[in-house]
């Protein structure tokens, strides 16, 4: 029979050694390895030296990953010259309003935004939505 257990990881989370003597075993390297941790010598003038090189965005992680898959985008400002235009054979999903367009253009594409549609529209030109297309 298979006996299960916890890891021991797991088990020593939120203690301070890790059920050792010292902080070596609970991760992280020997000096910290969080944040500013063992960046200092005495009294932390390294720290303050590498702040004033660097500024705050010499330690730490900033932000999360997103895990979404994200379509190809294009901006009206980046369109090519033609009167009729399938951005997604051209594999593009969306169009955003960044630039101004001043030609009626017919546009085929997945998404775009309220700001690109209205641009479009002021020059006399049209967007298509194909299916399962949002704004």
């Amino acid at each position: 029979m298979v006996v299960r257990r916890r890891k021991k990881r797991v088990k020593k989370r939120g203690s301070k050694f890790h059920g050792f003597a010292k902080k070596k075993h609970r991760g992280g390297g020997s000096e910290g390895g969080r944040r500013m941790g063992g960046s200092g010598k005495r009294s932390a003038h390294n720290k303050i030296s590498i702040l004033r090189e660097y500024g705050t965005e010499y330690f730490g992680k900033v932000g999360f990953t997103s895990i979404k898959k994200r379509g190809k985008i294009i901006n009206i400002r980046d369109l090519p010259d033609e009167k009729e235009i399938n951005l997604t054979k051209l594999g593009y999903e969306k169009l955003l309003g960044k630039g101004n367009i001043y030609r009626a253009v017919k546009i085929i594409v997945k998404m775009t935004s309220k700001q690109a549609i209205e641009k479009i529209k002021k020059a006399g030109g049209e967007v298509v939505l194909e299916k399962n297309g949002s704004i």
